[in-house]
């Protein structure tokens, strides 16, 4: 198998910097993408949660996410000087001060808030210098076909994780598959996230980052909204993701 050193075609880490690249020339983006995340219950026995996410990003400062499981319907958003966290199905909302980028954003969440989720690093500026930051090894394995669209599937390690990574062939390189699998947890459960309709170059206006407080429910402190997870509590009770 080439590795990343032969350059050309079946270079995985040029084919992560182009998708990169690619992805921070876009002003705007809009997606939708399907992701499961497994939890390793205390009798060794896997389960699987599925949710869907609609995403409308726009740099700097902009970004709208929700999310609906099985068990949390949950929407965020952000307008550049205001992060909103909505609890959907429980009618209550929560706010803070955020102005900045949404790279600083995701920082500030994944830090202060304990708030993020494996593949959040495609919405980056400098997915390529997130990504391979810790790598350690990385392959080209092939061509593969995700959701009718032809894509390079690329593999790369690092200490507690390997992931792997198919991205579309031709001039649009974006993110169609990622698979996250946890090496440091007994039964190396996974993460994967799928995208369905990710188009680049989307025309968004500034209402789609508005959150209408009317009907939204009450107003409470981040730390109390407790249906965030696309994992329900009670799976989570001695479990390991």
């Amino acid at each position: 198998m080439p590795s990343f050193a032969n350059g050309g075609k079946t270079d995985p880490k040029a084919i992560l910097k182009s998708m990169s690249d690619y992805l921070a020339r876009q002003s705007a983006i809009s997606a939708k993408f399907n992701s499961s995340i497994e939890v390793i219950t205390p009798e060794l026995e896997k389960i699987q949660f599925d949710s869907s996410t609609t995403l409308q990003l726009k740099r700097p400062d902009k970004l709208r996410a929700e999310r609906v499981g099985g068990y949390a319907a949950v929407e965020m958003i952000f307008d550049g000087t205001t992060l909103t966290i909505h609890d959907i199905d429980n009618k209550k909302y929560a706010q803070a001060s955020a102005g900045g980028t949404i790279d600083a954003l995701v920082d500030r969440m994944r830090h202060e808030f304990g708030i993020g989720a494996p593949g959040v690093d495609l919405l980056l500026s400098d997915v390529y210098g997130a990504l391979s930051a810790d790598v350690l090894a990385a392959k080209y394995i092939g061509q593969g076909v995700i959701d009718g669209v032809e894509c390079e599937h690329l593999a790369f390690r690092n200490n507690e994780t390997d992931w792997q990574l198919w991205v579309r062939t031709g001039p649009e390189p974006i993110p169609c598959k990622m698979v996250i699998t946890s090496k440091t947890v007994t039964g190396s459960p996974q993460y994967t996230v799928e995208v369905r309709d990710w188009k680049p170059g989307a025309a968004i206006g500034n209402a789609a980052f508005e959150f209408k407080v009317d009907g939204a429910g009450s107003k409470v402190d981040i730390k109390d909204l407790s249906a965030l997870d696309e994992v329900p509590p009670a799976a989570t009770e001695g479990a390991q993701q």
